[in-house]
């Protein structure tokens, strides 16, 4: 039975918190995907559709540029994150129980076929359940 409460170990709490800045900013990166596809398939008639009212000012758009830059910056972060995760992981290949709140989740790091043959360390795909 002790082994069902093992997601409950002290030891795991860094894992654990780890985890939750790595599902919060992949989330913010999500929105962030939403935001610049919805900037970029604006319709280009749009401003023949809109209410005589003038916008309020900081309610543009922002440029493209700036929206793939934090784009950018979110994706380096996230990788980061993984990469973090990974390391606090006690083994690979294997699921492991941590508490994020609402009982056992479980996280782990599996890995994934080489993409080419001659590079010996391996790759490994994070994967979360909440």
């Amino acid at each position: 039975m002790a082994s069902n409460l093992d997601y409950l170990d002290p030891a795991l709490q860094p894992l654990a918190d780890k985890v939750q800045a790595y599902i919060q900013a992949e989330k913010e990166f999500q929105r962030a995907e939403v935001e610049a596809v919805a900037t970029t398939h604006q319709p280009a008639d749009a401003a023949s559709h809109t209410s005589p009212q003038p916008a309020a000012s900081g309610s543009a758009a922002q440029p493209l540029e700036q929206i793939q830059l934090k784009l950018q910056h979110l994706r380096e972060e996230l990788q980061q994150l993984r990469q973090e995760v990974i390391a606090l992981l006690p083994v690979r290949d294997e699921w492991v129980k941590i508490n994020l709140g609402y009982g056992p989740s479980r996280v782990g790091a599996f890995s994934t076929p080489a993409i080419n043959a001659t590079d010996a360390t391996p790759e490994y795909d994070l994967r979360v359940v909440v």
